[in-house]
């Protein structure tokens, strides 16, 4: 079976994505690891399937990179809009989508070319003052489970090592953790590297990863401002708003198609 597919990038975090609108397309764990290991197959830090919906534009089934189903995505969720929005699946309103992952309803907006911003779910479980792996550690779920550190040099911090470490910390984080380090750069910007987990190693983004940062900075004092730039490890910058009582969450950023292609499942 030849399956076409769109490579997309989302501020670095890249994804294999899949028009499955007919549902005609069953990948096992095995597969998708495969398809998204670099070098051996066409690489990705996850695999997105589009699938019908009977009440939104779309759903949107993320899977890690370790071919399983993973927890809500937020670069994975603004490509796959900006992948619908490009094949033509009709828009909730102008350039409005909606669309379910995970069970839950999201909200997007294509804002010109590759750029899309999306409204992400409050933010729960914070927890502060982890003291984990030698490190004083915050927590917080923004859809994913988030680990963050703060650092003073960036570029000198063992991303891998520190992040596998706290990542497998399962007596603080039963289903493991994504594990964020962070270095404020002024009252309302901060540098941002992910060890993502279901990848198990750093990524050039996180989406998530950006939202929890800078909903924990800002409730701890270090960011002032309500609209945070965060620069990943890609050089790339995503945007995070919010209102003061963390309810109003919105992610933008760009989101760009790289490539398209095919394979046959025979080959993976």
């Amino acid at each position: 079976m030849k399956i076409t597919f769109t490579k997309l990038s989302g501020a670095g975090n890249d994804f294999i994505v899949i028009d499955n609108r007919a549902l005609a397309i069953h990948l096992t764990p095995l597969q998708i690891n495969k398809l998204c290991t670099r070098r051996t197959g066409i690489g990705a830090d996850g695999l997105i399937l589009i699938e019908p919906s009977a009440t939104f534009s779309f759903s949107m089934k993320y899977h890690n990179a370790d071919g399983f189903l993973g927890s809500m995505c937020g670069n994975g969720g603004r490509c796959a809009v900006y992948f619908a929005f490009t094949i033509g699946i009709p828009a909730a309103s102008g350039n409005a989508y909606t669309f379910e992952a995970n069970g839950n309803r999201y909200d997007a907006w294509v804002l010109g070319e590759e750029n899309v911003k999306l409204k992400m779910l409050a933010p729960q479980g914070f927890k502060e003052n982890l003291d984990l792996e030698g490190e004083q550690c915050f927590a917080l779920n923004t859809g994913s489970p988030h680990a963050i550190i703060y650092i003073s040099d960036l570029d000198a911090v063992d991303v891998n090592k520190k992040g596998s470490a706290i990542r497998h910390r399962t007596d603080f984080f039963p289903d493991g953790t994504n594990v964020n380090f962070i270095e404020i750069t002024s009252p309302n910007s901060l540098a941002l590297r992910t060890f993502e987990r279901g990848v198990e190693e750093e990524t050039l983004a996180c989406g998530t990863g950006a939202v929890a940062a800078a909903l924990m900075s800002h409730k701890l004092g270090k960011i002032s401002s309500t609209t945070v730039q965060v620069t990943v490890k890609s050089g790339d910058t995503l945007e995070v708003e919010f209102n003061e009582s963390m309810d109003e969450v919105f992610l933008s950023g760009p989101a760009k198609i790289i490539y398209e292609g095919s394979f046959t499942i025979e080959g993976f």
